[in-house]
């Protein structure tokens, strides 16, 4: 029997390539940014397969990342890693908070009103300043704020987020 796969969750994406010496651009999905600089060990997405790979150096710079991966020492040898996704497991992630949640937790579940009519899935999510707002496709798009008195429960063992929005809005 093969073990279980952990659930990965995505942190951000390698965007491009930095000087000479194997460093690559990152684009952080992470808030803030640099929060992902805390993870030792990234999971990488290149090409369709999924690989392991220390992180050798990591910093800011300017307004983005940089980061050179073990194994990766030139600018031709960093170049495969463009466009690869970057992931880390579920389990790595901080402990949250009760009531707060993480984006990809919340990321395919279904999403029902009041009065059990289901609205969509959550495709993603994005932030406006005041509040995060849950995008959900369902017969169509809906944008749905993700705050007190719209969202009333969250059931991640069901996969069901119950709000507060009228299915004709």
């Amino acid at each position: 029997m093969s073990p279980r796969r952990e659930r990965r969750v995505l942190m951000g994406r390698v965007v491009g390539l930095f000087g000479v010496r194997g460093w690559v651009k990152v684009y952080s999905y992470t808030r803030p940014p640099e929060a992902l600089l805390d993870y030792p060990t990234w999971q990488l997405e290149v090409r369709g397969e999924w690989q392991t790979r220390a992180v050798a150096e990591a910093r800011r710079q300017g307004r983005g990342l940089v980061a050179r991966l073990e194994g990766f020492e030139d600018r031709d040898a960093a170049a495969a890693l463009v466009g690869a996704a970057i992931a880390v497991h579920a389990s790595e992630l901080p402990a949250r908070a009760e009531g707060e949640y993480y984006w990809a937790e919340l990321e395919g579940l279904r999403v029902v009103n009041l009065a059990d009519q289901e609205l969509g899935r959550v495709s993603h999510l994005f932030e406006t300043g005041a509040n995060d707002v849950l995008v959900v496709r369902g017969e169509r798009e809906r944008l749905i704020p993700f705050g007190k008195g719209i969202v009333h429960e969250v059931d991640l063992e069901a996969g069901t987020i119950r709000v507060d929005w009228d299915a004709e809005d």
